[in-house]
């Protein structure tokens, strides 16, 4: 995908020490903590992270879509286009979905309505949002079907989700949230329900979308591979903050935080019979997280300086780590 000379001068999304809490049997626990990021016009960012990291829920916290009874945007600031989101009601927020900002969900059978046809499910956006008649609004839903590459959209129109594919069913969402041709795409975990083949071809249509709309695109996955074909640059989030950023490339070639590290040494490799190296153990939970680094349980590099304190992200030029030992790690090539 497509990166433009003037993201990080005007960024479309711009995200500040974003915190984000959940009531709990503990009380309010912040699930996103100092979480900031940036996406320019045309860019593509990956946010990646095991499950239970808060990628999901800095992207629904963008959408201001953070159920109010029980969860709250706490401290920071989210503006799309220099417009401060947070600031907005309801039903300002409800204009702005769809319109500037949209989002491709994980699984299309539980993010399309499944007691109505594709057809009116997407003529309803177009009405709302552009204010087309229902003939009109039918008519640019058949040509977006056939954009995405639904075979027969006249007839498909008219389909309800369980008749369709889920290949089709994803590309019926991507249809739906490119209708009004937002200016930002949060795309969460697009590929995950989809065979390799299906995904390949997703991946490819977003691209071909991208570069002809000139969106910005905010990629939510755990999918390294994914990344590595679709992303300028990578925002890796563990525990609920962040602990790298860099360009794609940087990252995957000298990565500087243990964490990246260990994610990039568990895939698999060329050679079939060549043994996993997972991460061991599992995201600590929010109230009961280490008293220094977070991941150091889990670290196989950490030792006492780990334990003494939290550490702060670091930026460097272009690229930001949150590890206390990570120059001195690179120093001697232990394995970043």
């Amino acid at each position: 995908m497509s990166s433009t000379e003037s993201s990080a001068a005007d960024p479309v999304l711009l995200v500040e020490d974003l915190a984000v809490e959940f009531i709990t049997e503990h009380g309010w626990l912040s699930v996103v903590d100092g979480v900031s990021l940036e996406v320019g016009r045309g860019e593509t960012v990956g946010l990646i992270g095991e499950s239970g990291c808060g990628k999901s829920v800095t992207a629904l916290a963008v959408l201001g879509l953070i159920p109010h009874r029980t969860g709250r945007v706490s401290r920071g600031s989210i503006r799309l286009e220099g417009r401060d989101l947070l600031a907005l009601d309801e039903r300002e927020l409800r204009e702005i979905r769809g319109r500037k900002v949209a989002m491709v969900f994980q699984e299309p059978m539980t993010s399309i309505d499944p007691a109505f046809t594709v057809g009116k499910q997407m003529v309803e956006v177009l009405r709302r949002h552009l204010a087309m008649s229902k003939a009109q609004a039918r008519q640019r839903s058949i040509e977006l079907l056939d954009r995405v590459g639904i075979t027969d959209p006249h007839r498909r129109i008219d389909s309800f989700p369980h008749e369709l594919s889920g290949g089709m069913r994803q590309r019926v969402l991507i249809a739906m949230a490119l209708s009004c041709e937002p200016d930002l795409l949060i795309a969460d975990e697009p590929t995950t329900a989809l065979d390799v083949t299906v995904q390949a071809q997703v991946l490819d249509l977003l691209a071909g979308l991208q570069a002809e709309m000139g969106m910005a695109v905010l990629l939510v996955t755990h999918d390294l591979g994914v990344v590595s074909e679709t992303c300028e640059r990578v925002i890796v989030m563990y525990a609920g903050e962040v602990v790298e950023t860099a360009s794609t490339d940087v990252l995957f070639r000298q990565p500087r935080h243990p964490y990246t590290a260990a994610m990039l040494g568990s895939l698999p490799g060329l050679h079939p019979n060549e043994p996993l190296d997972p991460i061991p153990g599992i995201v600590p939970p929010r109230h009961a997280l280490p008293p220094g680094c977070w991941f150091e349980p889990r670290c196989e590099h950490a030792n006492e300086l780990c334990e003494s304190g939290h550490p702060v992200l670091v930026h460097v030029g272009e690229r930001s780590t949150r590890c206390v030992r990570s120059e001195e790690l690179r120093l001697r090539g232990v394995g970043l």
